[in-house]
């Protein structure tokens, strides 16, 4: 029977994982990581596999000697004296505790379970599912408006997306997004929303989306989404980068928990644009009759 790793073992090969989910997350190679974070990509794959700096694990001793959680080590900012009661209590509270306090920072209140005005039809999932082709169509056909997510950033800021990472960072783009999709949901006018692969890394967005909007996950097989990417010339983030496929997996594995929870999927693997366009049309017609009832709206023959 093999041994199970010491404890200081396991906390980095945990650590290691999280650093490898969270830039798969994030759609980033490690050489891309090693890039922007101007630490070596061997580096990076040592950590990745679970052997980072020893001087990580002498951090977590003097946090466990002292009794406290090693985060509280990490500056952040400014400290916030609260935190740690609010963390404590949100560890130790019920699924429904917390979701009543997730409402009251949300703005909408204790006592009445919010209810966001109906936005849509959001598509989510990574590049190259057809999200854009298939939200055109899908919005012509309900006589909507369709929107690209990225291009409303684009267009509220004067800035490429590429111009916006490499002037902010990762950190101002999820800003930015967020920012624009606040103000999509401001003009209230029905749309169809395709969003950015990467827009599930970032949980207030992510639930916002979720929250406002009948989320569909356009799904495809691996492959079919590298041989579309590179149809369309774009490799981003993994430009040059011969595990690319591999990578892309990586990626795809990491989502597919957040992707999941999107209220439908249309698998678009092997289709023609026709039939996944009538896949997808398909999925939607309860939700619009359902909405149509509880709202008022028009109703819309699909």
């Amino acid at each position: 029977m093999a041994e199970k790793p010491d404890p200081e073992t396991g906390f980095l090969e945990q650590l290691g994982q999280r650093v490898r989910t969270t830039r798969s997350l994030r759609g980033m190679s490690r050489k891309v990581l090693a890039k922007v974070s101007g630490i070596s990509e061997r580096y990076i794959a040592q950590l990745e596999s679970g052997k980072g700096n020893v001087s990580i694990v002498l951090l977590r001793r003097v946090s466990q000697a002292m009794g406290a959680h090693i985060e509280d080590l990490i500056p952040d900012g400014e400290p916030r004296p609260d935190w740690p009661v609010i963390r404590d209590l949100l560890r130790k509270a019920t699924p429904s505790q917390i979701a009543q306090a997730k409402d009251i920072l949300s703005g909408y209140g204790a006592s009445v379970h919010r209810a966001p005005a109906f936005a849509g039809i959001a598509l989510i999932g990574l590049r190259g599912a057809g999200k854009s082709t298939l939200g055109r169509i899908l919005a012509k056909k309900l006589g909507w408006s369709f929107v690209e997510l990225n291009k409303e950033v684009e267009t509220q800021n004067g800035l490429s997306v590429a111009e916006i990472i490499a002037l902010y960072g990762q950190e101002g783009f999820r800003r930015m997004e967020q920012a624009a999709l606040k103000q999509l949901l401001a003009r209230k006018e029905l749309m169809v929303l395709a969003t950015g692969g990467g827009i599930v890394s970032e949980p207030l967005t992510f639930d916002l989306i979720l929250s406002s909007f009948y989320t569909i996950w356009i799904k495809a097989d691996p492959e079919e989404h590298m041989r579309r990417v590179r149809k369309q010339g774009d490799l981003r983030p993994m430009a040059d980068d011969r595990s690319a496929m591999a990578e892309l997996r990586n990626i795809l594995v990491s989502r597919e928990p957040l992707y999941s929870r999107a209220a439908a999927v249309v698998d678009t693997a092997g289709l023609s644009v026709d039939a996944a366009a009538a896949r997808l049309v398909d999925s939607v017609r309860p939700v619009l009759q359902n909405e149509a009832r509880s709202f008022g709206l028009r109703s819309v023959a699909v």
